[in-house]
């Protein structure tokens, strides 16, 4: 019996210690991206800049300007009259075409027809960069775009139509504003 005792006193002792936490078998670095993806972005960056500038460079009829979100944009029609840019939440009427940098047509603004999106409202049929040129236009403006991948369909493409990773040319013509702050 006293045996037992110093048993379940030994284990009772032994039980009480403090736990130490174990170490994991493998540390995460915490970031997900791998460096070759990172390095093969830039090089895909890089390329759709260098077409663009090559592209800009023979076009000696049109003057382009630099956007802050990353594309190039002239003017073909510009607004003389001051109107003002659509605001966030307006809806807007516009019609466009899709073309490569180099100009094979890829979709005509036919086949596309007249299009309506709120300004600042996610739209999954409208690329990127068309919802952020859309914002610098003003009613009556007919203006070219020209989106790297990245603003355009990117890594995946569109449908059989616009292979993955291809600048894109865009003419993009303002219809109407609906400004939607008075409703």
């Amino acid at each position: 019996m006293r045996n037992l005792i110093l048993l379940l006193s030994i284990l009772l002792f032994v039980s009480c210690s403090e736990t130490v936490a174990r170490r994991p078998v493998s540390q995460n670095t915490g970031s997900y991206v791998k460096t070759e993806t990172i390095s093969r972005n830039k090089e895909l960056i890089a390329q759709d800049e260098a077409a663009i500038e090559k592209y800009i460079a023979t076009d000696t009829l049109n003057s382009y300007n630099s956007s802050s979100n990353g594309f190039w944009y002239s003017y073909i029609a510009k607004d003389t009259l001051g109107k003002q840019a659509p605001q966030v939440g307006d809806l807007v009427l516009f019609n466009y075409n899709l073309a490569t940098i180099a100009g094979k047509e890829l979709v005509t603004q036919e086949e596309l027809g007249n299009t309506v999106t709120q300004i600042d409202q996610s739209n999954p049929d409208i690329i990127t960069g068309i919802r952020e040129g859309l914002k610098l236009m003003k009613e009556g403006e007919t203006m070219t775009f020209l989106f790297p991948s990245y603003k355009a369909y990117g890594y995946y493409g569109f449908e059989d139509r616009i292979p993955s990773n291809t600048p894109v040319r865009s003419t993009v013509t303002l219809l109407e504003i609906k400004d939607q702050s008075n409703e």
